[in-house]
């Protein structure tokens, strides 16, 4: 009979990485069956209770312990298992390749690195703007990966930092291109004449690479988290980044995108783009077919009619020019720049497509891409009467429990509810094995829908992990009398570390159909669900037509200017972090960071306190 076993180690702190990594490890020793390490969060006890690793201990435990949690065949491997603890760790910090002095505070480290701009915070949330303030009182910009962090913590650093004429993305904010290197999660771009604005780190990631597979190139590309252009923040970050590429000589095109942002705010932010006097590409992700959505904060109503009018008066002569979906929103910057306008290939639906779906079988969308998962609920309402969601569109229908699908699901893994005190699904793929897992166990699960996300910072191979998954989901399957189709939408370029053909092949050996537009592969999907067909393929393809033709490489129709990385930045938190930018020729300091007071609240306001 299987034994669990669990150590609390309280305060103890490791960054999620490390966390990631002794999991893995432990799971791997004979004789154990599966493994837990995380922070004690609320969130991570349910995580831990799906996968039956919650014990009376671990259910006691505050959120500021380590837990590290052991199931093995035998009472014995279990006690082994959690005795290699300490010796897993060190082995890992005795492995790493980066011997320098590592500074334990923001301050020591600006000594170290005194021309540093910028200061990447990936620490967790409650800690994460504290770091963010000592960074502002030191004079650098700010790149805030962490979320949980309180909206009013986010109004005050970002006014602080407006006052000083520098930039706080995030919070929450996964991606960003300065000056031609990658910050978080971010794909390797040809530098060019195209700048970008997003409050999504998805949707830039998306925009970015389908500006690069048309042949255009990126001059910056700033993120400022999902919130800041809400009608609290008021888009301080998007109104200084819109004014920096504005003033930029280099940048010809800016790319505005966003989920539906306040009404008040898209207003603002839309007389600034004209006043650029530069062609403005904008992507409100649903804004135009809010009114189906219902509620003004979707950008419904009047101001939504009013947006309507607005593009048909501007039309493509206009400063702003209005699209639909991320992939378009690429082509027409490139175009605006410069380049050709790409067409989509014409490949009619048919009947007994693989794509076909047996009417009374269910989608489930598994994403680690929180804005490509609202896209693509956006997009089948074209399709689909319900689609449920744990991040669902303007009243839309709310998963009762976000680890459960009900009826036709897309779900967020990049939500709180499953990243606090763990890594985000973009870097583990953990949680997302297991939940395909799960879909293919049922027997209503007739489509699994992937996003696998590229670039540094992200997980170093992900199709060798998903791939596998993919044809066991897919076995699972047809052990049980069904069928079961996978599309898989890799968002990727030719020059990301993963190898944009090798993950592509690994997902299509493994069943999947790839596709390398997400918004055809929607559509592709919409019409399969609904009974019309999907794309065409030939005999024995596993992709469809246009994903094989969009992975060939584009000619440059634009000047391709390429210089040596200036970036320097500091790094506070994931360490993965600071060895992304290492690889892409930055120069940086990593922080050695701990929590403060060792996560007591009461000795930390104290501490506050006294460096006032």
């Amino acid at each position: 009979m299987p034994q669990t076993l669990a150590e609390i180690r309280p305060g103890a702190y490791y960054d999620s990485v490390v966390l990631m990594q002794l999991q893995r490890a432990l799971a791997d020793l004979p004789g154990v069956d599966d493994a837990g390490v995380v922070m004690c969060t609320t969130a991570n006890k349910e995580l831990l209770e799906q996968s039956g690793l919650l014990t009376p201990e671990v259910e006691r435990a505050a959120p500021e312990d380590l837990v590290i949690v052991v199931r093995a065949e035998e009472i014995d491997a279990a006690r082994a298992a959690l005795a290699q603890v300490d010796a897993l760790l060190a082995r890992r910090r005795s492995t790493h390749t980066d011997d320098e002095y590592q500074p334990k505070s923001l301050e020591n480290a600006v000594k170290m690195l005194p021309e540093a701009g910028w200061v990447l915070i990936s620490v967790p949330g409650r800690y994460a703007a504290g770091v963010a303030r000592q960074a502002l009182e030191l004079s650098k910009n700010v790149f805030l990966y962490s979320d949980n962090v309180a909206v009013e913590d986010e109004i005050a650093l970002k006014q602080a930092a407006a006052e000083k004429g520098l930039l706080v993305m995030g919070p929450d904010c996964g991606t960003a291109i300065v000056d031609g290197v990658g910050l978080g999660f971010a794909n390797r771009v040809r530098r060019g004449n195209i700048g970008v604005v997003a409050a999504s780190g998805t949707g830039l990631q998306a925009v970015t690479v389908g500006i690069h597979r048309n042949g255009g190139g990126i001059t910056q590309a700033f993120g400022t988290g999902g919130r800041d252009l809400s009608e609290a923040v008021g888009a301080v970050t998007a109104k200084a980044a819109l004014a920096r590429l504005a003033a930029d000589p280099a940048t010809e095109v800016i790319v505005l995108v966003s989920k539906p942002p306040s009404p008040a705010v898209a207003e603002e932010l839309l007389a600034l783009a004209r006043q650029s006097g530069k062609p403005v590409v904008v992507e409100f992700i649903g804004f135009s077919n809010a009114e189906t959505q219902g509620g003004k904060d979707a950008g419904g109503g009047k101001f939504n009619a009013e947006a309507q009018r607005r593009r048909d008066a501007e039309g493509e002569s206009g400063t702003l020019h209005f699209v639909e979906t991320l992939d378009e929103a690429a082509s027409l910057a490139v175009h605006l720049a410069g380049g050709t306008l790409p067409q989509s290939p014409d490949v009619p639906p048919v009947k007994n497509s693989l794509f076909a779906i047996h009417h009374s079988l269910f989608l489930r969308g598994l994403y680690s891409g929180g804005t490509l998962a609202y896209e693509a609920l956006l997009l089948l309402q074209g399709y689909l009467p319900v689609v449920y969601s744990n991040a669902p569109l303007k009243g839309g229908p709310r998963l009762e429990n976000p680890h459960e699908s009900q009826g036709h699901t897309v779900v967020d893994l990049g939500e709180d509810e499953f990243t606090v005190g763990r890594l985000h699904p973009m870097l583990d793929n953990d949680l997302r094995i297991r939940r395909i897992h799960t879909e293919a166990a049922d027997p209503e699960t007739g489509l699994l829908l992937l996003d696998v996300v590229l670039g540094d910072g992200s997980h170093p191979d992900p199709a060798s992990e998903l791939a596998p998954a993919i044809r066991e989901a897919i076995a699972t399957a047809a052990a049980g009398g069904r069928q079961l189709a996978v599309v898989a939408v890799v968002v990727g370029t030719d020059a990301d570390p993963q190898g944009l053909d090798s993950q592509i092949e690994q997902l299509s050996a493994a069943g999947a159909h790839v596709f390398t537009r997400h918004d055809e592969a929607i559509r592709a999907v919409g019409r399969a669900l609904a009974g019309d067909g999907g794309r065409q393929t030939a005999d024995g393809e596993r992709n469809s037509q246009f994903a094989i033709r969009n992975t060939q490489p584009a000619q440059s129709p634009i000047p391709n200017p390429q210089s040596p990385p200036s970036l320097s930045a500091l790094n506070v938190g994931l360490e993965s972090f600071a060895d992304s930018l290492k690889s892409q020729g930055a120069t940086v300091v990593h922080v050695e960071w701990k929590p403060p007071a060792g996560g007591n609240e009461k000795l930390m306001g104290i501490l506050a306190r006294m460096r006032r």
